[in-house]
């Protein structure tokens, strides 16, 4: 007999199949070629880090809290992603599409599943198809500050959020988390995927991306957007995966959005629900299948002439000029 985890681990692999992996892993080679250990390979931190499929998925969602402080950031996402619907693009308080939500984190798992355990020529395609898209993201604010997600300043801000919400998830939420030096390791191999997007002068330690994220202080703000996504009013149980992204935050951005921590007993045992609602579905879910590809594709060892472990191959400047429009028919 099945326990209640297996059958809602089930449920949800049918479900991670349906709505993520049939459509947005088309393309995606994680079998072959026979010897190629992408970007990381075997014994990387980052191969250890992403195949717990539901703390990477907290992790983005950490990540995408923290970095709509940035308000350009925030109206790139209204102005030119699904995020929201597209009859209130234009306006002040923009509403949420929930497909098109639904869309965007599709990509984005996808995106870091890809990078981490697909070929080589996978990597630098799901690359390429992302740099391809920021090429397009340009325009103006409300306000009239101009933003353009190719600006330097811009990409490393991006690129902490995402860093850090990753590897703090897993620290809080993976059943053998990496610590010090290890968790070092994940945030100095993971670099390379900020430099494959463009990405310069990036952090590549804890430290580091702590210092780098709070010298953005100055010119951050509580968007619409982060008011809207927090607080008191969120039913259940939303207002619990509310209070978990909030405690992956650096102290600073906690008291931004003026979020306050329960005393240390509470705050573990809220941590401990946490950590058995997310390691419960992981159970049931069992392995993820592209990690269970990628090590049966170097199985019998990593082939040097495919693909050693180097950089990404761009170089900032390379890139075609591209539409929108083509864009999205070459890579959507």
């Amino acid at each position: 007999m099945l326990m209640p985890h297996q059958i809602v681990g089930q449920l949800l692999n049918k479900r991670f199949d349906q709505d993520v992996r049939q459509h947005f892993f088309r393309g995606m080679d994680f079998a072959g070629p026979q010897g190629d250990p992408g970007w990381f390979g075997p014994g990387s931190a980052v191969w250890h880090v992403h195949s717990h499929t539901q703390a990477l998925v907290f992790g983005l969602q950490c990540a995408a809290y923290l970095e709509r402080l940035d308000p350009s950031i925030y109206w790139m996402g209204v102005h030119h992603s699904r995020l929201v619907r597209p009859d209130t693009r234009t306006d002040p308080a923009p509403q949420i599409d929930p497909k098109g939500a639904a869309v965007r984190l599709g990509h984005s798992v996808a995106f870091f599943i890809g990078t981490a355990y697909g070929s080589t020529p996978t990597a630098e395609r799901l690359a390429l198809a992302v740099r391809s898209m920021h090429h397009t993201v340009k325009g103006v604010r409300p306000d009239g500050a101009r933003y353009d997600a190719d600006d330097p300043e811009w990409l490393r801000w991006n690129y902490a959020t995402v860093v850090w919400g990753l590897a703090t998830a897993h620290e809080l939420y993976h059943p053998q988390p990496l610590r010090g030096t290890d968790l070092d390791r994940y945030y100095g191999e993971f670099v390379r995927v900020g430099h494959a997007l463009g990405g310069t002068d990036l952090p590549t330690t804890k430290r580091e991306t702590l210092d780098c994220l709070e010298s953005y202080l100055p010119r951050l703000a509580v968007t619409y957007g982060t008011a809207m996504a927090t607080g008191p009013n969120l039913p259940m149980p939303h207002s619990a995966l509310d209070w978990a992204v909030r405690d992956t935050m650096p102290p600073w951005a906690q008291r931004l959005i003026q979020h306050r921590n329960p005393n240390i007993v509470e705050r573990s045992a809220r941590r401990a629900v946490v950590w058995s609602i997310i390691n419960g579905i992981h159970v049931g879910s069992g392995p993820l299948a592209e990690f269970e590809q990628a090590k049966a594709r170097v199985a019998d060892g990593v082939d040097p002439d495919l693909a050693p472990h180097t950089e990404p191959s761009y170089r900032p400047g390379s890139d075609p000029a591209r539409g929108r429009a083509e864009v999205e028919h070459a890579f959507v």
